[in-house]
């Protein structure tokens, strides 16, 4: 964790940035301080130390990214809730918002943006959901108001029955990740992914990694659509 700076601004919003990669909370960091009203307080690289982060140091807006070294950030989120932290909640991820902005909001946080969106884009969501409200790009909000995350897709009540790292994990496989890509890109054992891959065989109904992997393609370019 990294502490609040000693010349932070007295008025500025006070941000916290949980991100698995220094580059990242770099990066995001530069971009926030340099609006007048906005400031980075600290910094987290998983979900025990952003826990830690955001109870100390109680600020007004903690981005979370959902793939972590430590766990999840959808189960940070879900976390922070639960022991009433009263700082509102930015998910930021390479993850598709049509499989995970949903599971975001569920769990509480407040608003949901792509890590590829602009600069201003991100700002214009750290200002919204600081202000109190949600932010959701316009597709995705249709949708969820729409209730319609899995519609009409097959298997759609086996997927809504996977974990948020059970769906990670199916996500990798549909990207044609093998098991050391996707033990590296989750920041767990190789055979954690094979204990993962065994329990989405049984949640699915699968019987070999073959239709695992059939299936995982084509619900990957079913949500791409």
């Amino acid at each position: 964790m990294v502490a609040a700076a000693s010349s932070e601004r007295r008025d500025a919003r006070r941000i916290v940035i949980v991100d698995d990669h220094a580059s990242v909370r770099r990066g995001f960091a530069l971009l926030i301080n340099e609006q007048k009203d906005l400031q980075v307080c600290g910094e987290a690289a998983g979900v025990v130390d952003g826990l830690e982060c955001v109870t100390k140091l109680k600020p007004d807006l903690a981005i979370v990214d959902i793939t972590l070294k430590e766990g999840n950030g959808i189960e940070l989120v879900k976390e922070m809730r639960r022991r009433k932290l009263k700082s509102r909640i930015l998910v930021v991820s390479m993850h598709e918002e049509s499989v995970f902005a949903e599971r975001a909001i569920r769990a509480g946080a407040n608003g949901y943006i792509m890590k590829h969106e602009t600069p201003e884009c991100l700002i214009k969501a750290v200002r919204r959901v600081i202000e109190g409200k949600v932010y959701l790009n316009e597709t995705i909000s249709a949708e969820l108001l729409e209730n319609m995350v899995g519609a009409g897709l097959t298997g759609r009540a086996s997927v809504e029955d996977l974990s948020d790292r059970e769906l990670e994990v199916l996500g990798s496989i549909g990207e044609g990740l093998n098991t050391a890509e996707i033990a590296g890109k989750l920041h767990i054992s190789p055979k954690t992914v094979d204990t993962y891959r065994m329990r989405l065989k049984v949640k699915l109904n699968l019987d070999t990694s073959a239709h695992l992997l059939r299936y995982a393609i084509h619900w990957k370019r079913e949500r791409q659509r």
